[in-house]
């Protein structure tokens, strides 16, 4: 196969993409590799001849990779994820708003394009937690005690752009990160960023019934086949804090394997995933993702991948 790797200059030596690729090109495949934020793109050329099986995204929220990926989706080819489910993840506004009406368990979301319209919020709503719409890799996340403390983020917030807030949902102080990768649902957990004082070392957990089954569904409400989901166990049960499409499977076993894998799949299956989000997102009747996506309980062993 020849593929398509769109790739952030942020992730230039990253390991994730770079040890996908790699192993793909072991297995004999061809990779070719764009740097959409420092490169001349012949769209024209690159897109239309149409002459790669699959584009795959991994870029940070706000870069132009996903603008290259939206016209290879454009004109009917292979990409991973679907553009327009990335598209609905990437805009925090859109996917509070998706999520919401689809069922997800998800905190009240407040959007304002100057953060001095935050200050509308009722003070029974603090303490918040405040973050860029097109923000990524916890950049910019703000956990906000009170209308006074947030009146004087204001200048700070202010090159932000659009802003989302989020009433604080009570927690331990860690955080549980779950991937999706070749149907298999992977839980780790991390040190939360609104919590730096709390550390937590880095691991893969067990996973419970409950948030498989609220992670695979999240899956199916946004139409992602690749994707990570931030779960927060609150009070009132498990809730979901942010939704990421390829993120960095850090501690899923054998990662580049299963994601080269699952990206080969995916091209060989072509461009169905934008007609399944399209009708996700009219209400249209879905397959239920937990019928779908499984809990990694076992890892089976091998890598290797047959052409």
């Amino acid at each position: 196969m020849r593929l398509c790797f769109l790739v952030e200059e942020h992730y230039r030596y990253d390991g994730m993409p770079l040890e996908v690729i790699r192993q793909l090109t072991a297995w004999g495949h061809r990779v070719d590799v764009v740097w959409p934020g420092s490169s001349l793109v012949s769209v024209s050329e690159a897109v239309g001849a149409g002459s790669h099986d699959a584009w795959v995204l991994k870029t940070v929220s706000g870069g132009p990779g996903l603008t290259l990926l939206e016209a290879a989706a454009a004109v009917g080819l292979t990409t991973v994820n679907d553009a327009r489910s990335i598209r609905g993840v990437r805009d925090k506004v859109l996917a509070a708003a998706i999520g919401t009406a689809r069922g997800l368990p998800m905190p009240r979301t407040y959007a304002a394009a100057r953060p001095e319209s935050l200050a509308e919020i009722p003070e029974a709503e603090f303490p918040l937690v405040v973050k860029p719409a097109d923000g990524s890799s916890g950049r910019a996340v703000r956990l906000v005690s009170s209308p006074d403390r947030l009146a004087g983020l204001r200048t700070e917030l202010a090159g932000e752009g659009m802003l989302i807030a989020q009433p604080y949902v009570a927690n331990s102080g860690v955080d549980l990160k779950v991937y999706c990768v070749g149907g298999e649902l992977y839980a780790t957990e991390r040190s939360s960023p609104l919590h730096p004082g709390e550390p937590v070392r880095e691991r893969r957990v067990a996973l419970s019934a409950e948030v498989g089954r609220i992670v695979a569904e999240a899956g199916a409400v946004y139409g992602l086949d690749l994707y990570g989901v931030d779960v927060l166990l609150g009070p009132d049960g498990p809730v979901i804090v942010d939704v990421n499409d390829f993120p960095s499977f850090r501690q899923v076993p054998d990662a580049a394997a299963r994601v080269g894998r699952a990206v080969l799949e995916l091209a060989r299956r072509g461009p169905s995933g934008a007609e399944a989000t399209a009708g996700a997102t009219a209400g249209a009747a879905v397959v239920p993702a937990w019928q779908r996506a499984r809990v990694a309980e076992q890892v089976p062993a091998g890598t290797g991948e047959s052409r």
